[in-house]
């Protein structure tokens, strides 16, 4: 379709034809998002096809994997889906937000890391105070966080994220450091044997890291580069719930963050250490979209997420 300079008027437009494009959005399909809106496909098609012409564009294109947006949906929609959502929130929720009663399904994005140890504290809070929700742990990889908020398809997120896009909120529950953990009879090689190791002493480990593919921190990789220690590093694992077994069954060190090394210790006969100048620290927030910030439903999983993991760190 050939574009046009011509100005578009807002008058002109079915604003019901708002919600078809955006469920074509998430969907990716003309006959999906009919489903969902519990239109028939010719009728979705022909909400399309008219959409097309109000914006002189082609809005969507075919590729291998479903309708791709173009510039101009991919520029629009994430907005209409914000508005049309703080717009039904707004609707919806007239006589006020009541945790026991309400039945809304919560949508996170956690690391695996997140989910061991963020998701059991939060579950036991919901279920007691808001006993008819769901919670999903959405995989979204922590670069693409911000555009999963933007389109509305997580609700909420923590871990070591920072607000990538102008539209999203952020706020700091603690901060946080790297130690490393060993079999309980593991002992440098030499120096001395104490809660924290050297440089030294770190260069002659075998080191395990944990790589998860929705997390991102780059702080354990500056270190060691720092240190000239990424030749150390014998294995890489996908997920930190296969370290504690390493290092347990084998002479190998992991680095993790203290958080969670702490939680081990009941559960592992692993020891912790220090890393040279306390290893990296890092920021844990949890994020949001700015348009969900006076949502009261929202804003009472913000105090609860507060409640449990907001700490001086």
């Amino acid at each position: 379709m050939a574009t046009s300079n011509r100005p578009l008027n807002f008058r002109h437009l079915d604003l019901n034809l708002l919600r078809v494009l955006c469920a074509v959005y998430r969907a990716g399909s003309v006959t999906e998002a009919g489903r969902q809106l519990a239109l028939s496909q010719p009728a979705t098609s022909n909400a399309l096809a008219r959409l097309r012409v109000f914006f002189d564009d082609e809005l969507f294109v075919r590729s291998p994997h479903g309708l791709h947006p173009t510039r101009t949906a991919q520029r629009i929609v994430p907005a209409l889906i914000a508005q049309l959502h703080t717009l039904e929130s707004t609707v919806l929720s007239t006589d006020g937000f009541e945790p026991a009663s309400s039945s809304i399904h919560w949508r996170l994005s956690l690391s695996d890391l997140g989910e061991m140890m963020f998701l059991p504290p939060l579950a036991q809070a919901l279920r007691s105070e808001s006993p008819h929700s769901q919670v999903s742990n959405v995989s979204v990889p922590a670069l693409q966080v911000g555009t999963a908020l933007d389109a509305h398809e997580i609700d909420l997120a923590i871990g070591i994220l920072g607000p990538s896009h102008n539209s999203i909120a952020s706020e700091l529950l603690f901060q946080e450091n790297f130690v490393a953990i060993t079999a309980s009879d593991w002992h440098p090689r030499s120096g001395h044997d104490g809660v924290s190791l050297s440089a030294r002493q770190l260069s002659a480990a075998s080191l395990a890291v944990a790589l998860p593919a929705a997390t991102f921190h780059g702080s354990v990789d500056l270190m060691l580069t720092k240190l000239k220690l990424n030749d150390r590093i014998v294995l890489r694992a996908r997920h930190y719930g296969a370290l504690p077994e390493l290092v347990t069954r084998t002479d190998l060190m992991a680095i993790v963050p203290l958080m969670y090394a702490i939680s081990l210790a009941p559960r592992y006969d692993v020891r912790i250490w220090e890393l040279p100048n306390h290893g990296p620290r890092y920021d844990v927030c949890m994020v949001w979209h700015q348009s969900m910030t006076h949502d009261l439903a929202h804003s009472w999983l913000r105090s609860v997420v507060r409640r449990l993991f907001q700490h001086e760190g």
